[in-house]
């Protein structure tokens, strides 16, 4: 990789939460400092090197997954009559994450602790025009305000023809939350009742019950995950993800739109981390759903748009 430009600062100035996003790079925002009165938190862990381009842009910070997240089984799906075969890197390999997470995006929008994004596939990934049915425009605006970072996304559809997509967030939460404490007391907590069945990561199109109950509670400790849960039940208006450190006293609360109806739960196995990915889909899903196996793959008509948000705060545990 190429070294990437500077990266853009959030700051809020009222709280001293800051945020830092690479533009040149997917968008991608790899530094979320909040304060919770004069405890900071560093919340999104990153390679010291990803900034320099140095990393692979889907192993830090919060990669941003259109038109589809996660994998398509060997890079090969049927649209509108259409066969698409994406590049793959050897036979029998998926194609991950969709196409703008490793492309510059335009700066549109700046104040100081706001920006919003651009990414059109036809104007700024034009070699991958011919991979998908239709072009499409993706905008994030990410707001740092107090011990929160907002985030809204758009997707358009410019095309004359009707644009397939799903979209997920794969953010990485960095453990322990303060130096004080160890990833012994983290417990994660998401209201997943099932999760579909895999075979070399691809869904068969089962769901079974959960073979990690996280909708009770489970030390980051003693379990390894890398698995699609499904069958979530928000309380209220969110759908909200937990992570708690019971060392600290602190919690991490991803809150997203209810419109995410999946979620990805991943323990990297290198480092303290874990994501937790809310997904608009699963893996795969536009197979799925030409399979006959509703999966909330959706299609934008020419000319629609369709938003979403999802948010990240630090509190108290018992806020």
């Amino acid at each position: 990789m190429q070294a990437v430009m500077p990266a853009l600062t959030l700051t809020d100035s009222v709280s001293g939460s800051q945020a830092r996003l690479l533009p040149e790079l997917g968008f991608n925002l790899f530094e979320f400092t909040a304060f919770v009165g004069t405890q900071r938190v560093d919340v999104i862990e990153a390679d010291a090197e990803f900034e320099l381009g140095k990393v692979r842009p889907s192993r830090c910070g919060i990669p941003l997954l259109f038109p589809f997240p996660n994998r398509i089984a060997n890079g090969n799906f049927s649209w509108a009559g259409r066969e698409y075969q994406l590049p793959v890197a050897q036979p029998g390999a998926h194609y991950l994450h969709g196409f703008c997470l490793d492309r510059p995006w335009r700066v549109i929008d700046r104040t100081e602790n706001t920006a919003t994004g651009e990414f059109q596939l036809s104007r700024d990934a034009p070699e991958r025009l011919d991979w998908w049915p239709a072009d499409f425009i993706i905008r994030c605006t990410y707001l740092v305000r107090g011990n929160a970072l907002k985030s809204r996304f758009e997707f358009i559809n410019p095309d004359d023809k009707p644009l397939p997509w799903g979209f997920g967030t794969h953010a990485y939460f960095k453990l322990p939350l303060t130096d004080g404490s160890s990833v012994e007391h983290i417990v994660l907590d998401a209201p997943a009742h099932r999760q579909w069945q895999l075979e070399n990561y691809i869904p068969t199109g089962e769901r079974k019950p959960p073979r990690v109950n996280l909708k009770d509670g489970v030390y980051y400790s003693t379990v390894k995950l890398d698995d699609v849960f499904t069958d979530l039940r928000p309380e209220g208006k969110s759908l909200d993800c937990v992570i708690m450190d019971e060392g600290s006293g602190l919690q991490v609360v991803q809150s997203c739109d209810p419109a995410f109806r999946e979620l990805v739960a991943y323990t990297p196995p290198d480092r303290a981390a874990v994501c937790l990915e809310p997904y608009t889909c699963p893996t795969d899903a536009i197979n799925l759903e030409a399979r006959g196996i509703p999966c909330g793959w959706q299609v934008l008509a020419p000319g629609a748009s369709v938003n979403t948000w999802i948010d990240i705060r630090v509190e108290p545990i018992m806020a």
